[in-house]
């Protein structure tokens, strides 16, 4: 009987996959690029993933430290410890494509009724690629940002257009390395993870990020999850922003919400803080840390991105350059017939 019950609740958490991955191809349409700008674009300090790739032959590597704490008032528990992430990111093949490994490393002081010890090891270890489906920034026209610029970029007006999404797609697999004291009851060494993303520019300085989860597949406990995120950019420098992300699955669900803010050292390196908080008391969970994103990108080859904006511009400041030189061209030969 628990086998047949196992065996529907995994046909049905299968229905409920198809059915999020059909409206995900139907939201997007035909192969697009990436934007690519002149300043750092990084994932951190949230749990949301951009819609946007790093960019061919760029490198991209973003690290934090996590002080947490988690209190179980309903089993008597607690741990204190850190938590330690890092992504490493490279935009391979084309503009639109990256590969991603996310690490995740937890050490902490376990506490319960029957059990006082030490606990550490890689919680997380993710490898996985994301690609982007559609672009709203491609064709344009006069609405169409300086790739190259993020001044420029974010100096545009606000537009009905800007509420058509940019998607993309990931598809990632979940390694289970070494004794992983923090893994769930029922966890396979090897699970994958799917993702939809969709990312909007609304105005000059706001962005609106949301990841469409579904984790753990084909495990005792497949998860659900949506992460949302809204960024301000209150200057070229500074930035903030506020999250929440929710997961179900049936052995735990939960919701966090989670602000912070970044800074930008250089157009490579940005530097950020933030604090994140769970709505639930039974366990009861809060972080705070600091982190740090850096990019390489000294391979990148800014012809793969053809500023249409800057060609046609030149074009037309070279033609009228031609113009100029046959008016004056033509005066001249008129005085020079008076004078003779």
């Amino acid at each position: 009987m628990e086998d047949n019950f196992s065996t529907l609740k995994k046909l049905s958490f299968m229905l409920q996959l198809k059915s999020i991955l059909i409206v995900g191809f139907l939201m997007v349409s035909s192969i697009q690029y990436a934007q690519y700008t002149d300043v750092i674009n990084s994932n951190r300090p949230g749990e949301s993933m951009s819609a946007f790739s790093v960019g061919k032959t760029v490198f991209q590597a973003e690290a934090g430290m996590n002080g947490l704490q988690e209190r179980d008032n309903l089993l008597n528990q607690e741990a204190k410890g850190i938590s330690t992430d890092l992504s490493l990111r490279y935009g391979a093949f084309f503009d639109q494509f990256e590969m991603i490994l996310d690490l995740q490393y937890q050490y902490d002081w376990y506490k319960s009724p029957t059990v006082q010890d030490t606990r550490g090891g890689l919680k997380q270890t993710i490898i996985g690629a994301k690609y982007l489906v559609y672009d709203p920034f491609k064709n344009a026209g006069d609405d169409k940002p300086d790739l190259y610029s993020w001044k420029a970029n974010h100096s545009a007006k606000f537009s009905f257009k800007d509420l058509i999404p940019a998607v993309a797609v990931y598809a990632g697999v979940n390694i289970q390395i070494g004794n992983n004291p923090f893994a769930f009851p029922g966890d396979k060494k090897i699970s994958p993870k799917a993702m939809l993303i969709t990312q909007n520019h609304f105005g000059t300085k706001w962005v609106f990020v949301n990841n469409f989860i579904i984790d753990k597949i084909m495990t005792d406990y497949p998860s659900l999850g949506l992460v949302t995120t809204l960024t301000r950019g209150f200057n070229v420098r500074w930035s903030g922003f506020l999250e929440a992300q929710s997961f179900k699955s049936d052995y735990y669900s939960d919701t966090f919400l989670r602000i912070g803010a970044a800074f930008l050292i250089r157009e490579n390196i940005q530097i950020d803080a933030s604090i994140s908080k769970n709505i639930k008391d039974s366990p009861e969970i809060a972080l705070g840390g600091i982190g740090i994103s850096w990019r390489f990108d000294q391979n990148y080859e800014r012809s793969l991105l053809r500023d249409t904006h800057a060609l046609d511009a030149k074009k037309s400041k070279d033609k009228k350059a031609k113009k100029s030189k046959k008016g004056n061209k033509r005066k001249d030969e008129i005085e020079l017939e008076k004078t003779k």
